[in-house]
């Protein structure tokens, strides 16, 4: 991310320091030859909502992050099968409820907390680099 939020392109060969912005979705978009508006303007929302889903699971990684420290420091398990059980039964009914296949959001969120579980061990573990 550049200064003032400017996002980089993934495939820069520069990295993050160089001087290619990736652009808005409906930029990106809009300068495919062949693609037709409507489509191009799905494209875009989609790609805004991806972004959305980037940027809120980051701030999630960096609470669980927290959470993480204070579990070491407190001397508590990386997991709570507990908690994990109600919030499968939480995500699941939200799920259903936004017309989102609720196995999938089940699926979805056990990708997640694995992934929260290893970075909890890891710190614990002594080998969190935050």
């Amino acid at each position: 991310m550049r200064p003032g939020g400017v996002p980089v392109r993934a495939d820069d060969p520069q990295g993050p320091g160089s001087a290619q912005p990736v652009g808005t979705a409906e930029q990106v978009e809009r300068g495919v030859p062949g693609v037709p508006p409507e489509l191009a303007r799905y494209r875009a929302t989609i790609d805004n909502l991806d972004a959305a889903l980037v940027h809120l699971l980051a701030e999630r990684f960096r609470c669980t992050q927290l959470v993480g420290h204070l579990k070491a420091e407190l001397d508590l398990p990386p997991s709570d099968p507990g908690r994990e059980r109600r919030q499968v039964a939480r995500l699941r009914a939200l799920a259903a409820d936004s017309g989102l296949d609720p196995v999938f959001a089940e699926k979805f969120f056990a990708f997640i907390v694995a992934e929260v579980i290893r970075h909890h061990e890891a710190i614990r573990d002594g080998q969190d680099h935050d």
